[in-house]
């Protein structure tokens, strides 16, 4: 039986024991980032409607049932990073309704393993939005509120290397500028669920101006405090509500177009990509570069100056 199956939602409870375990099941809720219960969410939803239309049952779910699915969703070309979190989301949904999880028989496994040898499982990563390309894209920024906004966006997500997440969490207190930039306080990150908090130093530079672009942004909405990058309204009325994930990734998407490149190439991670990319390609020192990204894996900041390094000192220079 799981954790949250300990704690009884019964209506027989007394009303104080009925809100202390409410308030321990939303301690347990809160294990998981807010984007992976969507997440878990919406692949718990997917499982389900699977179920309904061939007359199976998902909660609780045979093991054979959850081997039918992921099989399906192979032939259907989906890849194994989300076939892996689908069946995660099934397995949460097991437990949080207090059933033990299908997902870990030798069955489920062993379809998985197979699905993997079959499918691979490489990522499909997001072209990197370097220097060259940042430059192009804050050029065809419009002088308007919202050219200003997505300006703002593009250079300080390319400056900070910021996960989308971070970036539309930031708000005008988080930000402290200095003669050499700007100093910007992260309150929670993936790699700082507890919300430590981390502090990372954005240059003004002297080709990209990120903190003279921010400045112009908040200046042009009146921003003086809350949240930094916002939705706008139609009639272009700023919202006191921060932009969406989602929007990061549109709005990257729709510059990267207009300097002629291909949209579906980019998205939200191309800033973060593009950054470590140019870094890596100036030479900058990995742990350097760790720093802004605040990576906790080595190996993975190692294959983007892999990547940036791939003809440097080839092997094969001297012969080929």
């Amino acid at each position: 039986m799981s954790t949250l199956a300990l704690v009884p939602a019964s209506a027989q409870l007394p009303a104080l024991i009925a809100e202390e375990a409410e308030a321990a099941r939303s301690y347990l809720r809160e294990r998981h980032a807010p984007a992976t219960r969507r997440a878990y969410v919406s692949d718990a939803r997917i499982f389900a409607a699977w179920c309904q239309a061939r007359g199976y049952e998902a909660l609780p779910a045979l093991p054979e049932v959850v081997v039918l699915f992921v099989s399906s969703e192979a032939q259907a070309g989906v890849r194994y990073s989300t076939i892996s979190r689908r069946v995660a989301a099934i397995r949460y949904a097991h437990q949080a309704a207090g059933y033990e999880s299908p997902t870990g028989r030798d069955l489920v496994k062993a379809s998985l393993a197979g699905i993997r040898r079959t499918v691979g499982v490489a990522k499909v990563q997001k072209a990197p939005a370097t220097v060259e390309r940042i430059v192009e894209m804050v050029k065809s920024c419009p002088d308007t509120l919202q050219g200003r906004r997505d300006k703002a966006l593009l250079l300080l997500g390319f400056a900070g290397a910021f996960r989308r997440s971070e970036l539309v969490a930031l708000t005008v207190e988080d930000l402290e500028e200095t003669g050499d930039g700007l100093r910007v306080t992260i309150r929670k990150s993936k790699t700082d669920q507890e919300g430590a908090g981390q502090v990372v130093a954005i240059l003004n530079g002297s080709r990209l101006r990120v903190v003279e672009a921010v400045a112009a942004w908040r200046e042009a909405a009146g921003i003086t405090t809350g949240p930094l990058l916002r939705s706008l309204r139609k009639g272009g009325a700023v919202s006191v509500q921060g932009l969406s994930t989602k929007s990061v990734g549109e709005i990257v998407k729709a510059y990267a177009g207009r300097v002629g490149l291909d949209p579906a190439e980019f998205g939200g991670h191309s800033l973060r990509a593009g950054f470590l990319t140019s870094a890596a390609e100036a030479g900058a020192s990995v742990f350097k570069m760790m720093e802004v990204s605040r990576h906790k894996s080595l190996e993975t900041v190692k294959g983007y100056v892999r990547m940036a390094e791939l003809f440097k000192d080839h092997a094969g220079a001297a012969f080929l």
